[in-house]
């Protein structure tokens, strides 16, 4: 337990609703709580709930209910009181201003969680759960939070980098004997444990694709010629007249985005303006941008007017558009309008109408295949965090230099410079390594109150 400034703030979204949630967290947050609401008894029940007024100097506030969470048995690991209060704004300001006038500091950005992790509640990949649990706007990005907050992550990741420090320990003892050509640390089971952590290490760090993208959503670029029908198709997925639908050729002058659920998994859907040959100015912006945002997405739409373009023609726009972007993204190519007579629909391809609806089920079953595709073949967990990765790498290098050492017969010194390299790395995952600086850069991406 650490000695800190009793704090506190609103935990609920600031505005007008039924009720608002103000916490105090610290050693005198009771003391506080009695301070604001006089009629408290003196030693209230833990988690038992106090209906009364609470109050600020000037006059009563509003009709409460309190309730004690007696430390380490609470979120913090601290002494914590929560009041639910009526949720006027005016109620909120008054109350957390009673809070501050009875000797509580207000609450930095995370601060409630910051010291959930100090006293050792959760460990750092959880907390930052916690940001990604509050952020989640789909089933998947909700459930892929939930894992990584029950701690398996964290609890591997520590179990292995306590193998490493056992085997690093038994190495340095070596050193202390060096002149009597002792060998504590079986090397056969070290190159095993070295190899089995690489694996994992390698598993997570592939499991990143499909869990960046479950996170932020699933980018699907929709691209093609001029009046193929991009901005219908983005209408019809969206079920919204959300882009501007015109027979004129270069309406879409920028990239449109708008985001959309698919059982349970968020997309970010991006209309970008027609690529064709052109002298406008402001319009070659626009085409430059869609072939950006086709490189930088997870699926490709290329769409074509089926009564324009046969299927050979479109195979032929795929791979001059995948020579363009490159080999990350799927490139999907769709026949729109198969609704007109004009069109030329393909068995083998794609075809839809934007327009009716026709095949539009089909084309959002093959962006749900494409999210599956990501995650075959990957354990049960998932990395969703770009500073896990990085760390991650690192702790790879690191064993991979570990187990060079051992084929060549580097001494044991060297040897567990590479070693304590791999632990440190892995440490910053959990935050058993950890410093002001990052967890500054954490924390603060929270918002108050949490």
């Amino acid at each position: 337990m650490y000695e800190r400034d009793t704090i506190a703030a609103l935990s609920t979204p600031p505005g007008t609703g039924a009720i608002a949630v103000l916490r105090l967290s610290g050693a005198k947050a009771l003391e506080m709580a009695g301070r604001i609401a006089p009629t408290l008894p003196l030693e209230p029940l833990p988690r038992k709930a106090y209906f009364l007024p609470v109050v600020d100097i000037d006059s009563a506030i509003d009709e409460a209910v309190l309730t004690w969470f007696k430390g380490p048995n609470s979120y913090t690991g601290e002494d914590v009181v929560e009041v639910s209060v009526h949720g006027s704004p005016y109620i909120q300001q008054r109350v957390l201003h009673a809070m501050l006038d009875a000797g509580a500091r207000l609450a930095k950005p995370g601060e409630f969680t910051q010291r959930a992790f100090l006293n050792r509640k959760m460990d750092l990949s959880q907390a930052e759960a916690v940001a990604d649990l509050i952020a989640s706007q789909s089933a998947a990005q909700h459930r892929l939070a939930m894992q990584q907050l029950r701690g398996g992550f964290g609890a591997r990741i520590e179990d292995l980098r306590q193998q490493l420090i056992d085997f690093a320990a038994l190495i340095e003892l070596e050193l202390d004997f060096g002149e009597e050509d002792v060998q504590f640390a079986q090397r056969v089971e070290l190159q095993a444990l070295l190899e089995r952590i690489t694996d994992l290490c390698t598993e997570l760090i592939d499991s990143f694709r499909y869990g960046n993208a479950i996170r932020q959503g699933i980018p699907v670029a929709i691209v093609g010629a001029p009046n193929s029908g991009k901005s219908t198709l983005l209408n019809a997925l969206l079920k919204d007249d959300r882009a501007i639908v015109s027979d004129i050729p270069g309406t879409t002058r920028d990239t449109v985005e708008e985001t959309m659920t698919i059982d349970g998994v968020l997309f970010r859907f991006i209309d970008t303006a027609g690529i064709r040959r052109t002298d406008d100015t402001v319009e070659k912006l626009g085409i430059e941008r869609s072939y950006k945002k086709a490189a930088e997405a997870s699926i490709v739409v290329l769409l074509a007017d089926a009564s324009v373009m046969s299927e050979g023609a479109l195979r032929t726009e795929a791979s001059m558009l995948r020579r363009r972007i490159g080999d990350g993204p799927l490139i999907l190519p769709v026949l729109n309008k198969c609704d007109v007579p004009e069109a030329r629909p393909s068995a083998s391809m794609l075809s839809i109408s934007a327009r009716t609806g026709a095949g539009m089920d089909v084309l959002q079953q093959a962006f749900l295949s494409h999210v599956q595709g990501l995650r075959s073949g990957q354990g049960d967990i998932v990395v969703t965090n770009a500073r896990h990765v990085d760390a991650l790498r690192k702790a790879k290098a690191s064993l991979q230099e570990a187990r060079k050492a051992i084929d060549l017969g580097i001494s044991g010194e060297l040897l567990s410079i590479d070693l304590r390299r791999a632990q440190h790395h892995l440490g910053e995952i959990t935050g058993r390594i950890s410093t002001d600086d990052l967890l500054g850069s954490i924390f603060q991406r929270f918002c108050i109150g949490k």
